[in-house]
Order: structure tokens, then sequence, then C-alpha cells
């Protein structure tokens, strides 16, 4: 079998993550280097991609693992060239400012290795993702948070996470006009911005979620 050809999967199997993993790397190791990966065969990146739900189902399924243990969520404010964090506490009702990632557009298993351990050290079930929806699906803004999720999803690093969008309008401007009275120098406010924007995402989306009189019973 040469890297290329087609590689057909029963649905069962398909339904095994670690299965198709397994499948890569007994493939590259039996055809003298020729390396398999999501890239060589994107039907297996198709099927480990991350899970998109929607904003209250993604909620919903924090709760049910929170009954087994504790999981937490994080807020992501992608720009083009930093990726602002901010992460939810243990119970999942105030959101706090994490880091600023470069954005490595030509590297994407570099930062998502990031993500990997961010994802291990917090015990992240879920992203929420900073979307702009006063906007064209085709605007700049739409268009690379849209490319960025795409581009995590092909690693297949992240098949067991969920992901929601939740609307980022408003969110940088407001952190922006609190800043200025500051007069802080660009690289230090562009840092902040990004950080606390991602913050202002995940708090609006905690409220929403806790808030909402369908999962009052279940938290």
């Amino acid at each position: 079998m040469n890297a290329g050809e087609e590689i057909v999967l029963s649905e069962s199997w398909v339904s095994v993550p670690h299965f198709l993993k397994g499948i890569l790397t007994t493939l590259s190791q039996s055809n003298g280097g020729c390396k398999y990966d999501y890239a060589t065969v994107p039907f297996l990146a198709e099927v480990l991609k991350m899970k998109y739900l929607k904003p209250l189902n993604l909620f919903q399924e924090l709760l049910k693992s929170n009954e087994i243990k504790r999981s937490r969520l994080l807020g992501l404010d992608v720009g083009d060239k930093y990726v602002g964090l901010a992460v939810s506490d243990v119970d999942n009702k105030i959101a706090s400012p994490l880091s600023v990632l470069l954005r490595k557009k030509t590297n994407i298993d570099s930062m998502a290795a990031d993500f990997e351990s961010l994802i291990s050290e917090l015990h992240l079930t879920g992203f929420v993702v900073g979307y702009p929806f006063d906007r064209q699906k085709s605007s700049p803004g739409a268009v690379q948070v849209k490319v960025f999720i795409d581009d995590l999803c092909k690693t297949g690093k992240f098949e067991e996470l969920k992901y929601t969008f939740w609307d980022e309008c408003f969110t940088s401007k407001n952190v922006d006009f609190l800043l200025k009275p500051l007069n802080l120098r660009p690289v230090q406010s562009k840092t902040i911005l990004d950080k606390f924007a991602a913050v202002g995402i995940l708090q609006g989306y905690l409220d929403f979620a806790n808030r909402n009189p369908s999962l009052k019973s279940t938290g």
C-alpha cells in the first residue's frame, strides 16, 4: 500500500479513535518510513476532529462529566497574531485570565501541543470560542476563527474535546475602552486586550448557561 491510497474502514472501527491512531503508526512502521498521518489520510482527520456542540449542549456535557470528575472550560479570543485564553473555575461560574499564545499559523502542531498541555493540566473538557456573529460570515474576523478551528481539528489530537462558538460582539471594544485611560504601551495593551477579551467571552457564556432554567436542576 502506498501513501495516498484510499483507506476504507467499517463504521465500527471508526468509532474507536485510539484504534485509528494505531493504524497510522503501524502503516508508517511497515512501509519503510513512509509517513501516514492525518494529512496523508484526510478521512481519519475527519473522524478524529473536535466535535462542535450548541452552547447549552456543551454545558450539559460539562455537567455530566462533573458527576465523575471536575472539568473546566477554556475561553478563546482568536486574533490574527495572538490567541487570548481564559479559564473557568472548578464550579464553572467565574472566568479568569490565563495567558496569550502566539498564533503559529505555519506550525499548528506546535500550538496544538500547547493546548494539549493545558487540557491535561487544567482538566479541560471544552473550548468556548469567540465568534463575531454581528458580521458577515466572510468577514476577516469570522474567517480567521473558522480557519483556526479547522486547523486544530486537522491535527487529529482533540477527538474527545467539544467546542462551541459564543458571541464576541463588543467584547474587545469594551476592554479597549477601559484600557485607554491607562496609556499603556501598545504591546502591553494588546496582551491585556486579548487576555481579557477571552475573559469577556467565557464569562458571558458561563452567565448565560448558569442562568438557564433547563440546566439548574442538573448543576
